[in-house]
């Protein structure tokens, strides 16, 4: 069974699915976890939230069959070693309603990272959806998009 790259913004649903995908036994890794991203210069110099690279490459040694879900600028470093990298999108205003009634996860409750998520929802998409091979529209039911994921990892 392969590794799964699910990437997107924030609120688009991306931890919602580890969750289901684990209930049946997946192995799931949270890569926006402090355990798999650090705050370090992006590609701008300016601080960014990204992966810790020794630590995902030792994860991924380690792992033949798994889902990481996660964003970050240097997530392209990685591509190669993922059978699949799915986008989970939707539009911006159904990801800033979702980040505002989250209660699992502050980010996205003040204005300014609101902000942040809609100006990242134009700029940063275009990118991930270049880098990946399946785009899933986030707002479809779980259960269907669980079941588009498990049928990737039964390839």
């Amino acid at each position: 069974m392969p590794r799964v790259l699910l990437t997107g913004m924030s609120g688009s649903g991306k931890s919602t699915l580890l969750r289901t995908l684990a209930a049946y036994g997946v192995t799931v890794v949270d890569a926006d976890d402090d355990a798999w991203s650090r705050w370090q210069p992006g590609p701008d110099g300016e601080p960014d939230w990204m992966w810790d690279e020794s630590s995902m490459a030792r994860l991924l040694d380690a792992h033949g069959t798994l889902v990481v879900a996660g964003c970050s600028a240097n997530q392209g470093r990685f591509y190669d070693r993922f059978e699949h990298v799915v986008l989970l999108d939707a539009p911006v205003d159904v990801l800033l309603e979702r980040v505002q009634r989250r209660t699992d996860n502050p980010f996205g409750s003040t204005p300014e990272q609101r902000t942040k998520i809609a100006r990242d929802a134009a700029e940063v998409v275009p990118l991930l959806r270049r880098g990946a091979d399946l785009e899933l529209d986030a707002r479809r039911d779980v259960d269907d998009l669980v079941a588009e994921l498990r049928r990737l990892l039964a390839r």
